[in-house]
């Protein structure tokens, strides 16, 4: 699985994008809303690790995670 941290410009917010190996949209969300969607994807289980992952993370760059 990949995350993708993207900055947000004016009214529109930072999101996240999780995308599985084929590059495949997993979940979609806000940084600070990431509950709901993490839920939907079935990586609810795994949303600490994912969020403490996404802090770290500069914009603009891909990170591969092993869930």
């Amino acid at each position: 699985m990949y995350i993708i941290k993207v900055k947000g410009v004016a009214k529109i917010p930072d999101y996240v994008q999780l995308r599985d190996e084929k590059f495949t949209l997993l979940a979609y969300f806000r940084i600070d809303r990431p509950d709901k969607s993490l839920e939907k994807a079935g990586l609810g289980a795994h949303a600490a690790y994912i969020m403490e992952k996404i802090r770290d993370l500069p914009f603009g760059k891909i990170l591969e995670l092993d869930i």
